[in-house]
């Protein structure tokens, strides 16, 4: 078949007509991008949706209008909807918009809160707080401390336990607890103790007992010092096991061992309480925190050691693989703040996480 150079072939023809130079037409909008979606579009969008007029919307975001229109825009190009109806006098929501402003008020909502109770912990406002005490640091002023820190931090959940002094650091040691307040705590490793409450030692006598005035004796409460406690060489002591406050143990020991006698401990007692009451009963004598005179136990006399106290610290665990909580350092703070001690009393540092601040 011969073909004419000068006249195009049809199929050639065709294939022209169809080339670049025939696609005249709009180009496809371009795919959603929910994904992309963030929060501030959420935040510009809902500030249009309630004002329902983009200056009053800007103003209220604090933005120009232009870059608020613009980030609409961008907002109904990654959504692949329109959001909003505009004419020159008014601007309304469409369908799409109503239901993505119901969505957006409960994100932005949620994230609110969410940042909040975020902060709120990183600043000591929030969480949960496990403080331990000895029993009778309870007739000091703990529960005023307590009263002041849920007052301040009411969002902070306490929880309360009562243990002696060794169970204390054990638990302190095991994260069992946050903070605990024990009496004439040794040094333990990892654990950091700060005084906080002094109070005398005294002795704990019947009422019906010689030192008391009791069956003739006729000694007067303040008639007995630390040169007297030889008086009690001959007495049962009544006294709680070594393991469970080991400090105050040995603190009781080394009174009467500078009177120069080894107390003969006849019954030994796990409970403030029960010690007491054996005391009471004429079972023996011992020595105790002059704080436990608030029991009122009636049969029971209170006789002063002069020169003689005994320390409560506050304590808590601080090492490399524990950092100290914001909620632990919020209550640390507060305790100082309300007792006048530690490091706003006297200039003192954060102390030594392997031994006890002095």
């Amino acid at each position: 078949m011969n073909v004419n150079p000068l006249k195009p072939h049809a199929a050639a023809s065709g294939s022209a007509a169809s080339g670049p130079s025939a696609a005249s037409g709009p180009s496809p909008a371009p795919a959603p991008r929910p994904h992309l979606v963030e929060v501030r579009h959420l935040r510009y969008f809902q500030a249009v949706a309630e004002e329902l007029h983009f200056g009053r919307a800007a103003a209220r975001l604090g933005i120009a209008q232009p870059p608020l229109s613009q980030q609409i825009r961008r907002l109904e190009e990654l959504l692949g909807v329109t959001l909003f109806d505009r004419t020159t006098r008014r601007v309304l929501l469409t369908d799409a918009g109503a239901v993505l402003l119901e969505g957006a008020e409960r994100v932005v909502q949620t994230l609110d809160g969410v940042l909040d109770a975020t902060r709120r912990a990183a600043g000591g406002e929030t969480g949960r707080l496990a403080v331990a005490f000895a029993s009778s640091v309870m007739f000091q002023t703990l529960p005023s401390l307590l009263r002041a820190f849920r007052d301040r931090y009411p969002d902070v959940v306490l929880e309360l336990r009562e243990l002696p002094t060794g169970l204390q650091l054990a638990a302190l040691k095991a994260g069992e607890i946050d903070v605990g307040f024990v009496r004439e705590p040794p040094e333990t490793t990892g654990v950091v103790t700060e005084t906080v409450m002094r109070e005398p030692l005294v002795v704990a006598v019947s009422r019906e007992h010689a030192l008391a005035g009791g069956e003739g004796g006729g000694v007067a409460p303040d008639d007995l010092f630390l040169e007297d406690v030889r008086a009690l060489a001959d007495e049962p002591f009544v006294l709680f096991p070594e393991e469970l406050a080991p400090g105050l143990h040995a603190q009781v020991m080394a009174v009467c061992r500078a009177s120069g006698f080894e107390p003969r401990v006849v019954q030994e007692s796990r409970e403030l309480y029960t010690t007491v009451s054996l005391v009471e009963a004429g079972l023996g004598v011992t020595l105790v925190p002059a704080s436990i005179r608030k029991m009122g136990w009636e049969g029971v006399r209170y006789l002063p050691v002069g020169g003689v106290e005994t320390r409560i610290d506050m304590a808590w665990r601080e090492d490399a693989e524990r950092p100290v909580r914001p909620v632990v350092e919020s209550f640390l703070e507060l305790v100082r703040e309300e007792l006048g001690v530690g490091v706003h009393a006297a200039g003192r540092g954060c102390g030594n996480p392997t031994g006890n601040r002095p």
